[in-house]
C-alpha cells in the first residue's frame, strides 16, 4: 500500500500549472501597454513644428487644398536637384505633369548657390513656368545687418 501511495501523489505532480503563466502575461501586457505610451509621446515630441501653431477651427464648407510644394535647388556646379535628388529639366518636367494628372496645385521652391551664373537660375525658373506653375519662390538666407 505504501507503493501504491506514492504513484497517487506523482500523478498529481505530472499537471502545468496555468495561473503563473497567466499572470505573466498579464504583466507584460501592461509593461508593453505604458511603453507605447511613452513611444508615441516621444515620436510626437520629435516632429518638427508647424510654421505657425493654430489651431484652425471646422466647418462644413471646408475644403482640402492638394498644393504640393516642388524643392529644387541648384548647385555651385549647376546641377539641378528635385527634391533632394539629382534630375534634369526632363526629370522635372515629367514630375510636374505627373502631379497635374493627380490633381495637385504645384509650387515651385527654388534654392540656387549663390556663386551659379544668374542665366542658369532664370533658366530653371523660365522652365518652371512654362510647366505652368506660376508660383515660384527663391530661398535666400537672412542677411546680418551691422
Amino acid at each position: 500500500m505504501a507503493g501504491g501511495s506514492r504513484l497517487e501523489d506523482d500523478d498529481g505532480l505530472n499537471e502545468i500549472n496555468v495561473v503563473p503563466l497567466v499572470d505573466i502575461m498579464l504583466v507584460l501586457l501592461i509593461i508593453f501597454m505604458v511603453t507605447t505610451s511613452f513611444v508615441q509621446e516621444q515620436f510626437e515630441q520629435d516632429k518638427p513644428p508647424p510654421n505657425v501653431p493654430v489651431m484652425l477651427p471646422k466647418a462644413a464648407s471646408a475644403q482640402e487644398t492638394n498644393k504640393m510644394l516642388l524643392s529644387l535647388a541648384i548647385n555651385a556646379g549647376g546641377e539641378l536637384f528635385l527634391n533632394g535628388k539629382p534630375a534634369t529639366l526632363a526629370d522635372v518636367r515629367a514630375h510636374v505633369e505627373e502631379m497635374k494628372a493627380r490633381g495637385a496645385k504645384l509650387e515651385a521652391f527654388v534654392a540656387a548657390d549663390e556663386r551659379l551664373t544668374h542665366g542658369r537660375v532664370i533658366e530653371v525658373i523660365d522652365q518652371i513656368r512654362l510647366l505652368g506653375i506660376p508660383d515660384v519662390a527663391i530661398n535666400t538666407k537672412k542677411m546680418e545687418i551691422q
